[in-house]
């Protein structure tokens, strides 16, 4: 079995468990954050249909994603994780999953649901399935560690790197998420980080306009607004995916759980980047 072993650990996040564990809580627990740490509700409503999560280092974008995981815990467990990421490295094919094997984190190792993968490329006839876009790919792994301590290893999950971001394979691959997914008890999980090093007001004007778009569930008008604001959101397209899926499989609202920049953190504001949490219910 293929084990994709982390490439940001001692990075992005901190390399050794019990240091992981802790710089989680602590995201939980910041001023910025829920303010406390979360308890699964096991039998949640599970009314969550996708999310979208930041994937910057956790020491910025942390407690921004502990507001959507915080939220998740409530809603009860999901048994498999579809997870969008935008691709940062240029390295694979336009639209690659991993159809096999399984992820490790310090915390351990998650198994990708293969069955579901290879649905989701048959049902899409764009997305390949291709691990090289994954190795050193930040924005999936980034979400699994959270993942991981809000539900333990029982979750299995699919990974799909989108270097193709545009409006027409963003709603092939959400349409075919949708379809792959019918009934089951599945979560989507879009990972985009917002402006990209704007000042503070400026990345503030910029992100309400991306953030309105989600909110009315309208993936075209998000797109148009990225791409008119010349707004530096790394992961539009899976947040796409996500707004479409979710609309298929009943979706009706979306919510921010929480929109902070790194500036809010750190205290400069001339360079910043935005972080969005988000979800899309039943």
């Amino acid at each position: 079995m293929k084990v994709r072993r982390p490439a940001q650990a001692g990075s992005f996040y901190p390399g050794q468990k019990t240091s992981l564990i802790s710089e989680i809580e602590k995201c939980f627990l910041h001023r910025l954050g829920p303010g406390k740490l979360p308890e699964l509700q096991e039998k949640g409503e599970r009314r969550v249909i996708a999310a979208i999560s930041p994937h910057a280092g956790y020491m910025f974008s942390g407690p921004v994603a502990a507001h959507l995981y915080f939220a998740l815990a409530q809603d009860g467990i999901p048994d498999t994780i579809v997870i969008l990421g935008p691709n940062h490295y240029g390295v694979g094919t336009g639209l690659s999953a991993m159809d096999e094997g399984t992820w490790q984190t310090p915390l351990g190792e998650v198994e990708i649901d293969s069955d579901l993968a290879q649905e989701i490329c048959r049902n899409s006839g764009m997305i390949d399935v291709d691990a090289s876009a994954h190795v050193q790919e930040h924005s999936i792994e980034i979400q699994l560690p959270f993942l991981q301590y809000v539900y333990g290893n029982c979750f299995k999950f699919v990974p799909i790197s989108m270097m193709m971001q545009d409006l027409e394979s963003s709603r092939n691959v959400g349409k075919a998420i949708a379809k792959s997914v019918g009934d089951n008890n599945t979560l989507i999980l879009a990972s985009s980080d917002m402006s990209h090093y704007e000042p503070q007001k400026t990345a503030e004007r910029k992100d309400k306009l991306a953030i309105n778009a989600v909110l009315k569930l309208d993936e075209e008008e998000l797109q148009n607004t990225v791409e008119s604001e010349n707004i530096s959101m790394c992961g539009y397209g899976p947040v796409s995916s996500a707004i479409v899926a979710g609309k298929l499989l009943h979706g009706v609202s979306a919510k921010v759980t929480s929109y902070q920049t790194s500036g809010d953190i750190t205290g400069d504001y001339g360079q910043v980047v935005g972080y969005l949490s988000a979800v899309i219910s039943k």
